[in-house]
């Protein structure tokens, strides 16, 4: 007799190996993710960039009766008279005005000018800032609502006043286009 030795039988492999397709299919999702993870972060951003745009979009001033506006002029500047004579112009297109003097405060005021208001009295001060273009605006602790424009360094009367053709501009609503809404 020949011996032959008995070895246990051996299934027969099917040659599939799942190593290679769970690698494929795990570096698949990686990929997919990474995308969607960009685009998440994209609309992100933009909707950010959106938002600090509305934030600094400025509303349009309101439309007030000049006469309903108390308002003291005040010339923060070495130029003599040039107070009083913004008093008038003013005077002559409606406004209340009252006190006309030199600048009794010690603030620095730059550029054309700057509009100066308390709490109650920021409509009228936003009203304001349309017939001095380029006057930036201070809010104070007042209680009132009376208004003060204070003439800068770089005033120029009459050239820095708006003229009436301008005011009327700036209170004509524009046309927004319809995908800029806030």
């Amino acid at each position: 007799m020949t011996e032959r030795s008995v070895r246990p039988a051996v299934r027969p492999r099917s040659g599939r190996r799942p190593l290679p397709p769970l690698i494929f299919l795990l570096v698949l999702a990686l990929a997919a993710g990474a995308v969607w993870w960009t685009v998440i972060q994209e609309d992100r951003a933009q909707r950010a960039e959106a938002a600090q745009a509305c934030e600094s979009a400025e509303e349009a001033p309101p439309q007030l009766d000049p006469a309903t506006v108390s308002v003291r002029v005040f010339n923060a500047t070495d130029t003599g008279g040039l107070a009083q004579s913004v008093a008038e112009d003013l005077r002559a297109r409606g406004f209340t005005v009252g006190e006309v003097a030199n600048d009794p405060t010690d603030r620095q005021v730059e550029g054309v000018g700057e509009v100066r208001y308390g709490p109650r009295g920021r409509d009228a001060a936003r009203f304001l800032a349309v017939f001095v273009p380029g006057a930036g605006t201070y809010r104070d602790t007042r209680a009132d609502a009376v208004v003060d424009i204070v003439l800068g360094p770089e005033f120029v009367f009459p050239d820095s006043m708006a003229t009436p053709e301008e005011v009327a501009a700036a209170f004509t609503p524009a046309e927004e286009e319809a995908d800029t809404a806030c």
